[in-house]
């Protein structure tokens, strides 16, 4: 009996031992696919007729950015300012009356003086994946910079090429945030999510009429 509960042991060891590296490699593979499309300011002025930026969410706290969204709001004004693209796309979770990521976003870019009709917003990003899936099938975006942190731009900007979208990263880290390892530890697990989600791409939670981002942004109010 002791035999056969350590042979099955030793089964269930290897079996997750398979699925661990099998988890590494792909994580590896999407972070090495990706990285080079991370850039710089000084890059992206030589990149042309991008059609937005696109900043994810990251959580409100009293109807204020948190610290993590609102380092992405200034990296995505400050591109817009730069001349980098004339549109922005806020992108997040409007699932619930009582949750309103984008407005919230929206209200910070017009408190930094950005024109109202230069700012989208997608109140169905309820993901990565939603969000990258929809700037391309609802906003008609198909070169875009993405504005995230830099652990999240990995996921964010395979998935664009697997979408057929010509993406590039800026990084929103001018500091640590508390739980950054619990962050990474999961960032792991949704990369192996989103791998395969990318490759059988389903379509999102909610799809809609086209909002070409190419017009004005203030057909996207709700308020």
């Amino acid at each position: 009996m002791k035999r056969k509960t350590l042979k099955i042991f030793i089964i269930l060891i290897i079996i997750a031992s398979i699925f661990s590296l099998i988890g590494l490699g792909i994580n590896f593979y999407v972070i090495n696919t990706t990285k080079d499309q991370i850039v710089t300011y000084e890059d992206l002025k030589g990149i042309d007729d991008i059609d937005c930026i696109l900043v994810l969410g990251a959580g409100i706290r009293n109807n204020n950015p948190s610290p993590m969204l609102e380092t992405r709001l200034i990296e995505g004004i400050n591109l817009y300012n730069e001349g980098i693209s004339n549109k922005l796309l806020m992108s997040g979770d409007h699932g619930q009356d009582n949750y309103d990521e984008v407005n919230v976003m929206k209200r910070y870019a017009l408190e930094k003086g950005i024109n109202s009709e230069d700012i989208f917003m997608d109140h169905a990003g309820f993901s990565t994946y939603d969000s990258v899936y929809r700037a391309k099938k609802i906003f008609g975006a198909k070169k875009i910079i993405i504005v995230t942190q830099k652990y999240h731009l990995y996921r964010a900007l395979y998935i664009a090429n697997e979408l057929g979208i010509e993406a590039y990263g800026i990084n929103s880290d001018p500091r640590s945030y508390v739980g950054q390892f619990k962050r990474e530890v999961r960032e792991i697990l949704a990369r192996n999510k989103d791998f395969i989600k990318a490759k059988i791409k389903p379509e999102p939670t909610y799809l809609g009429e086209p909002i070409p981002v190419s017009g004005n942004g203030d057909i996207t109010n709700d308020k």
